[in-house]
């Protein structure tokens, strides 16, 4: 088959199956009487694992042993599975030859990690609309946060001014998302990172929202640092990834301090004691490993890369573009954005129904549908509030509507799919939101706990 053959497939979505997860097959009941296939359309909180993740996993779970340290033959094994890991995940993000690669729990763990890290002075540039693991975790450091950018552009032109404030001889870092996980828009990344260096800075980019459904090149977009989770990379097993430049991570003291990132232990005659940390991965990677985490997240990575992102991105933009037109056709919603209609997006939407209460929408899709969304603030309230016009206000009731018609709304419902999606489940969720806003649903819902739950 030629290249153009193969181009053409890619093109194609309606020739790419969805990649097959765990959960493809569950039922749920519905309020209404019956059950239905599950629509699991909240990927961007947690994507089910890839069925091959799954077995992978499986297949090495008798072999499973102590890392690093033992003699035994399981140990062994684990230990070559374990840094085999590491160098298929470098690879998957085309890290450099003296990138270190260190195994945390999360995107959050791993931002953390690099806040830890940070040189004394150093200034912290954040943009608004980040979600909370990386707007958060710089409170020991100097931050200044960035308004809202409307285009990509002014996001880099955002950015170059308020770096040219800064002092030109500490150090900097910048910290973006990869994409959004509530517009679900690509951020101009690559050159965000030229504008960084360009004024002495450094950047992480959290690819969290970005490395299941597109390719990331720490090289091709030139950032420092990358971090996400393998829990939305459909490898839900506790782990994360911070990889990038060695020379902060290995000046810095150990995120943890114990066995595993120490080197060499001695006692002191005054009694102390003197400790040589690793200056490798292992320095920030105290503890047993979580060696399954790390080969589940091996593991995906390496299926995305089998199934080839031209295809991937190709089906998940059909996805993308059935809802977005299914929505546009109920006047009622109304799609929430930074950079536009036009802008390039992963499969990640978020939006208000006028009159509707986000919460008793969410659960009428899930007692009425069988389908799971998600509603609220998702971890980056700063940039809903933006985007709703509202101010932090307690949620109504479920069975009221939570804004008249023409005022604002206060939280939004969240819609997200990837490469484990079904076309039905899109097209039941499109076809649900058009009879709830014509309908009404069709059962009661009352506020328990603060959620919106079926009156039984």
């Amino acid at each position: 088959m030629s290249v153009s053959s193969v181009s053409s497939l890619a093109a194609d979505p309606s020739v790419c199956a969805p990649l097959s997860v765990l959960g493809r097959d569950v039922t749920v009941p519905l309020v209404t009487g019956g059950e239905v296939t599950y629509a699991a359309l909240d990927y961007a909180a947690s994507a089910p694992a890839l069925q091959r993740v799954w077995d992978d996993v499986a297949a090495y779970a008798p072999y499973y042993g102590s890392v690093h340290r033992g003699a035994g033959y399981l140990s062994q094994l684990s230990t070559d599975l374990f840094e085999n890991a590491r160098r298929t995940v470098a690879a998957f993000l085309d890290c450099r030859e003296d990138d270190q690669l260190v195994f945390t729990r999360s995107t959050t763990d791993s931002l953390n990690l690099l806040a830890a890290a940070l040189p004394a002075g150093c200034q912290v540039f954040v943009f608004e609309t980040e979600h909370h693991a990386s707007l958060l975790p710089w409170r020991e450091a100097h931050v200044t946060y960035l308004d809202a950018p409307r285009t990509p552009a002014e996001a880099v032109a955002t950015l170059e001014r308020a770096l040219a404030d800064r002092d030109p001889h500490g150090p900097a870092l910048v910290c973006v998302t990869g994409a959004s996980n509530v517009t679900g828009e690509i951020w101009p990344v690559r050159e965000l990172a030229a504008a960084a260096h360009a004024h002495g800075a450094r950047i992480v980019l959290d690819a969290a929202q970005l490395a299941p459904h597109h390719p990331v090149s720490v090289q091709d977009l030139d950032v420092d640092w990358v971090a996400f989770s393998g829990h939305k990379l459909y490898a839900p097993f506790g782990s994360g990834v911070l990889a990038g430049r060695a020379d902060w991570l290995r000046q810095a003291d150990p995120y943890l301090a114990g066995g595993g990132a120490s080197h060499k232990v001695t006692r002191r005659t005054d009694g102390g004691v003197d400790v040589e940390w690793h200056e490798t991965a292992a320095r920030h990677e105290a503890g047993s490993p979580n060696v399954i985490g790390a080969y589940a997240v091996a593991s995906a990575c390496q299926a995305l890369t089998e199934a080839g992102f031209d295809t991937l991105v190709a089906r998940e933009q059909h996805l993308i573009d059935t809802v977005r037109a299914g929505l546009a056709e109920v006047p009622e919603v109304r799609v929430l954005s930074l950079f536009g209609d036009d802008a390039p997006r992963v499969g990640v939407i978020s939006f208000v129904v006028e009159g509707w209460n986000s919460s008793h929408f969410a659960a009428a899709l899930s007692a009425e549908y069988g389908i799971g969304v998600r509603d609220g603030l998702f971890c980056a309230h700063p940039l809903v509030r933006t985007l709703l016009g509202s101010d932090p206000q307690t949620q109504g009731e479920c069975g009221a509507p939570e804004a008249a018609p023409g005022e604002k709304s206060l939280n939004a419902i969240r819609v997200s799919f990837g490469a484990g999606t079904p076309d039905e489940h899109v097209e039941r969720f499109v076809r649900a939101v058009g009879e709830l806003v014509r309908d009404g649903a069709r059962w009661n819902y009352r506020t328990v706990d603060g959620r919106c739950v079926p009156v039984t």
